[in-house]
């Protein structure tokens, strides 16, 4: 599974919302809230062994399942290989 899919059924999963586009903005279309972006840091800090901090946790970088896939893939240092 890509680190894209694997963010997508996190997205999915954890919002209710089966049907959030890859590219759209979850804030403002209203799929997701800023209670929910704290766990979306938490499960990439946990999930690809990778820390959240600073510049990294600007809006810009968890706006989108794509934006949220390559700051994992950016933190990671390239493409996270993902096992299960």
């Amino acid at each position: 599974m890509t680190v894209l899919a694997e963010v997508r059924r996190f997205v999915h999963e954890n919002s209710g919302n089966d049907s959030v586009p890859d590219d759209d903005d979850m804030f403002a279309t209203g799929y997701v809230n800023s209670l929910f972006a704290i766990q979306l840091v938490m499960w990439l800090e946990q999930r690809y062994g990778v820390e959240v901090t600073g510049a990294d946790l600007d809006i810009a970088n968890f706006r989108s399942i794509s934006d949220v896939a390559a700051l994992a893939n950016r933190l990671a240092g390239g493409p996270v290989e993902v096992g299960h």
